[in-house]
């Protein structure tokens, strides 16, 4: 059973609604005037988190100015909408079912990928099987382990860097780019039957079921949060506008998105390039960054970009900018550290699925704006970190790689917090 803390961070999330965070539009009516739709009494959420997600939704839906703009909320997906990432779940079954292909040159797949990887990974998959070709990575364990090592540790099976050069920590990850290119040469539409297939098979999987990829063991299962669901439908039903700003690509979250509501157009994915009907290495830019290499993923500040210029409309080198109150989403939800800008400019409301992420933990614990809302993950919450988030030292991380002090907006330091809120 999940311990019940007194938790600080659970703070009322009331704000008036002239700080709207919207897109001018028509609110969509409610059932009944000044009547708002109600989050499920049924759903266990921690200490009274619904409580002040509902007053939240009283306050900016709606039902509180029907005639007023309509608010945006946006979530991430993996581990904040589902439980377990649905990428990683897609690797594993084209990997167990021979669906990648055979790139005509590893080092070509990646601009950051290091000439030890090149040399591991065709090694490791060898030359045998044409450019194009299904690698035969069901029988081939040392092909799929490489593969796997790679993008699990940046680093090749043998422990040498598999990424070096240059990128903006806060806007991209090598390995989380290269994760997208490995996909390159197939269809859109078959990446996203290949997630479909895997969706059904880690949904029909019993919870905590592990499988056995290569020689690694991995996560088998994955799960809808009904909490969230529900939480997205009576956002919805609210009047709100709500999106998904995943750093999954956009083929394989339109396998998923539906099971929660959302159509393409309300979501937001890496974008790898098409060419000649396939996709390719190439990578969509957002902002100033042009496509290429994948230098502005929905990572970090690039989730921000992305937002501000597909939701806001807001273009050129402005799209990095954290905006005014008119054109910032009012509620934001997340997991990880590639969900904390986009969380924190929310004006309404913050929530953070504590998965012990250090710097979306320090933002969600230091609760500058008394809007920020912790819960435990609702399928196998982790329990209480041990010692304290060393925010006042390491809570940020820095652009050009590293971490430094975390700082609010008026430039003090946050100080090192406390777990306190955690599944038991």
């Amino acid at each position: 059973m999940r311990n019940r803390h007194t938790v600080a961070t659970v703070l009322a999330l009331a704000v008036t609604a002239s700080l709207a965070a919207a897109v001018p539009a028509t609110a969509a009516p409610t059932d009944a005037p000044g009547t708002c739709p109600q989050l499920s009494k049924s759903l266990k959420w921690y200490g009274e988190n619904r409580e002040q997600l509902q007053e939240m939704i009283d306050e900016r839906g709606s039902c509180s100015d029907p005639s007023g703009p309509r608010p945006v909320a946006a979530f991430d997906w993996d581990n904040t909408i589902v439980k377990n990432d649905i990428s990683e779940a897609t690797l594993a079954w084209t990997l167990k079912h021979d669906k990648l292909l055979q790139p005509a040159d590893w080092r070509a797949t990646n601009k950051w990928l290091t000439a030890a990887a090149d040399r591991a990974l065709t090694e490791a998959c060898g030359t045998d099987v044409p450019a194009g070709e299904p690698l035969p990575t069901s029988k081939d364990t040392g092909c799929t382990d490489e593969i796997l090592d790679i993008y699990n540790t940046a680093e090749t099976s043998d422990g040498k860097p598999a990424f070096e050069g240059e990128w903006n920590h806060r806007r991209t990850v090598p390995e989380y780019v290269w994760l997208t290119q490995l996909f390159a040469g197939l269809k859109p539409a078959t990446l996203t039957s290949y997630a479909r297939q895997a969706r059904a098979e880690n949904l029909a999987a019993p919870i905590g079921h592990e499988q056995t990829v290569g020689t690694h063991k991995m996560a088998g299962y994955v799960r809808y949060y009904e909490q969230q669901r529900d939480l997205i439908r009576t956002l919805r039903k609210a009047g709100f506008d709500v999106y998904v700003i995943s750093a999954s690509m956009e083929p394989i979250v339109d396998a998923w998105a539906g099971g929660a509501g959302f159509d393409r157009a309300h979501t937001i994915g890496i974008r790898n390039l098409v060419e000649d009907g396939k996709l390719g290495y190439d990578v969509e830019g957002c902002g100033d960054v042009p496509d290429g290499g994948g230098e502005a993923l929905t990572y970090m500040d690039g989730k921000r970009c992305w937002i501000n210029q597909e939701i806001f409309h807001v273009k050129g080198a402005d799209a990095w900018k954290k905006q005014d109150r008119a054109h910032r989403i009012a509620f934001g939800a997340g997991d990880a550290e590639t969900d904390v800008t986009f969380v924190d400019d929310a004006t309404a409301g913050h929530l953070a699925i504590n998965r012990n992420k250090p710097e979306l933990m320090c933002r969600a614990y230091d609760n500058a704006d008394g809007r920020w809302l912790v819960n435990p993950m609702f399928i196998e919450p982790l329990p209480r970190k041990s010692g304290t988030y060393p925010c006042s030292t390491e809570g940020y991380a820095e652009p050009e790689g590293g971490s430094g002090p975390m700082h609010r907006a008026d430039g003090s330091v946050v100080p090192d917090q406390r777990d306190s809120v955690y599944g038991g």
